[in-house]
């Protein structure tokens, strides 16, 4: 390791606490001169760092860089599979994603950045990415689908984020079908799956799965912030958790036709036994949502006493009564 990453681990372990220049250059067998010159790159690639005089540098608790390295540090073997791309700033990881299978990636990936410019969510919406206070990324899986058959990559995908807030965190995130998270009836995580697929065959070539996460308080745009939320989870980093997610996704991606993951998608439902209204062609419909069936869709049991099955991409769902 250099210098520079052997300063910023012992700086990790060490957050909010003054350090003199010459303690930091006699644990390192250094001279002062080479731990200046460190700690100036770290400050160069984002990481806050003040000095005082007298009394040292201190490293801020509130650093979170994003980092290739820490996150394969977290990975287990299986996700170190994946190749990992960290961007500082992108139109959209599930564009950026596109743009790679174009040039020809041919292995499964992940695609993170720190920013979105124009983050996207379902039916055209926008998705707010500032920098510094979410996670913004996409998996590209390599598969031979149906086409049918990929749409449930969405449910699989929220399942992966809750199992990974719920094994970080002491929080109790809940799914909103069919591809929102949500905590505290705020929602922190939108969930787009594309498909790039040969029309001649019907078969997914890739499947895209975006993953927007709001991990920290942003001062979001009037039309989203009473229904916007964060995470906040103290003391975790954006790394540890993109590991833990793509943890999650490389175990329920193994078998894509394997859909043992809905049983827990219907525990973290928060809107199985509940009243919705939900919009089909533009008509609204009110009834009681009954159970997720085994391929991810929504079992309804209408006002008139009739049962409907509503799948990804038809319908827009709402709580009646409630936050949207």
């Amino acid at each position: 390791m250099s210098l520079k990453e052997d300063l910023l681990k012992f700086f990790e372990s060490h957050n909010e606490e003054f350090i003199s220049g010459q303690t930091l250059a006699q644990s390192f067998n250094v001279s002062r001169n080479a731990i200046w010159k460190a700690v100036n790159k770290l400050k160069s690639e984002g990481y806050k760092i003040s000095s005082v005089s007298n009394r040292g540098y201190c490293f801020s608790s509130d650093n979170d860089i994003l980092s290739i390295d820490k996150i394969y540090k977290y990975m287990t073997d299986n996700s170190r599979q994946l190749k990992l791309s960290v961007l500082k700033t992108t139109d959209s990881t599930n564009n950026e994603a596109k743009r790679m299978i174009a040039q020809g990636l041919s292995e499964n990936a992940l695609i993170i950045a720190n920013e979105q410019t124009a983050g996207r969510g379902r039916l055209g919406r926008s998705f707010y990415s500032p920098g510094e206070t979410g996670i913004y990324m996409s998996f590209v899986f390599r598969t031979q689908l149906d086409l049918s058959d990929a749409v449930s990559v969405t449910t699989a995908a929220a399942v992966a984020v809750v199992r990974a807030i719920v094994k970080l965190t002491d929080k109790h995130p809940q799914i909103k079908w069919v591809n929102d998270v949500y905590l505290e009836n705020r929602k922190i995580c939108g969930i787009l799956t594309e498909a790039v697929s040969d029309f001649e065959t019907c078969m997914t070539q890739n499947i895209i799965i975006g993953i927007g996460i709001n991990m920290r308080y942003s001062d979001f745009p009037e039309d989203i912030k009473d229904r916007a939320g964060v995470l906040n989870a103290k003391g975790l980093s954006r790394n540890k958790l993109i590991a833990a997610v793509a943890d999650e996704m490389m175990t329920l991606t193994e078998d894509l036709k394997n859909h043992s993951y809905i049983d827990d998608y219907r525990k973290y439902s928060m809107i199985i036994g509940k009243r919705i209204d939900f919009y089909k062609n533009n008509i609204k419909n009110e009834g009681t949502a009954k159970d997720i069936d085994d391929n991810g869709g929504l079992i309804v049991t209408l006002d008139d006493g009739t049962t409907e099955t509503l799948t990804s991409g038809e319908v827009t769902v709402r709580l009646s009564n409630s936050i949207q």
